[in-house]
Order: C-alpha cells, then structure tokens, then sequence
C-alpha cells in the first residue's frame, strides 16, 4: 500500500529569477535610468556656457601649451607629443577646478596608465583582449592611487596599438605630462579668477 505523502514544493532560486513580474520591473527601472533625464528637458538642457573671457583664457592656454610642448618636441627630436594631451588640455585649461585636472592627477595618471600598459604589452603581446585589459588595468590602478585622469585611458590604448617600447614612460608620458602641467600653472595663474592647482598632491 502506497503512502500518500504530501509533495514537496520545488523551489529553485533561479526561477525566482525568471518571475515575469521580478524582470519587468527590472526593465522598467533600466528604461527609465535611460529615458528619465529626457523628461525633465526634452529637446534640450540648459547649459552654464562660461564666460567669454573664461572661454579666451581656455583657448590661448590650450594652444600655447600645446605650441610649446611640440616645438620642444622638434628641437628635441624627442616625441613629448602625443594625441592624448590634447584632451589633458581640455581638463588643465577649460575646467583647471576639476579634480581630474590637478597636477597629481595629469602626471600621476599618466605614468600609471603607461606602466600598467607597458607590462600588459611585454607580458601579453597586442591584441583585442590584451587592449581592453590594459585600459581596464589602467583605471582600476588609477582609482587605486588617487590618480584618475581621463586621458590616461587613451595613453593605455596608445601604448597596446603603437607597441611602445619601455622609452615610453619617460618620453613622452612623463616628460610631455610635466610641461604641460608647467604651461598649466604658469598661465592659469595668469587670469585673475583662476587658480591653478587646487591642489599638488
């Protein structure tokens, strides 16, 4: 004679994860991080433009920054250029406020970005994963030491498609980094309503 026992209730965590209601919410909570700022501003969103002198000042440093850094690079006949200090220049002149632009963070991120990437590439060779390890590396090394400097993403991408050689870390990162951070402060200093740094270190 057969025992009727009652039957277990199977329950398995990843069908809670199926719940329909469990990822529509889900897709609604994703959907409205994307479209939610659109509500606020449709079209378009009203931005602080700054001040025209403001905009003179980050236009005169920018060139002469970058003016200075390649006639010493021809002079030199060392390469103290290269295409990510162009958006250093970006930081150290239109927003010389930001933390992302201070000295600690123009030389300091562009050093680790150059190491990190230089050990991927001697390590690992020059490939599509190797890439996006070594610009991964990179910011997670940067974030580590209080170093975070956008362009430094763009130094590790430099260094995995030209196959820098270890000369790399020195000129142009470090090198090209101090000029600019020096063209930096001397004309930032220069305007009356800028500062420049915050801070050194």
């Amino acid at each position: 004679m057969k025992e009727n026992f009652p039957k277990k209730r199977i329950n398995f965590p990843y069908l809670r994860l199926l719940n329909y209601k469990n990822l529509h919410l889900k897709w609604n909570n994703y959907w409205f991080k994307i479209t939610g700022t659109w509500r606020s501003c449709p079209l378009t969103c009203p931005i602080d433009k700054p001040h025209h002198t403001h905009i003179f000042w980050s236009w005169l440093g920018s060139f002469l920054a970058i003016a200075a850094t390649a006639y010493l690079s021809v002079k030199t006949n060392s390469p103290l250029l290269m295409a990510p200090f162009g958006a250093t220049s970006v930081l150290i002149f239109g927003v010389p406020d930001s933390p992302l632009a201070q000295p600690r963070n123009v030389i300091g991120g562009n050093l680790v970005a150059a190491l990190v990437s230089l050990i991927v590439l001697h390590l690992f060779g020059s490939s599509p994963w190797t890439m996006g390890m070594a610009v991964a590396t990179a910011i997670g090394m940067m974030q580590l030491t209080g170093t975070l400097h956008p362009p430094s993403g763009a130094v590790a991408l430099v260094v995995m498609m030209t196959k820098a050689p270890w000369q790399f870390l020195l000129t142009p990162a470090l090198e090209g980094s101090i000029i600019l951070v020096l063209c930096a402060v001397v004309f930032n200093n220069l305007a009356q309503e800028r500062t420049y740094p915050k801070h050194w270190l």
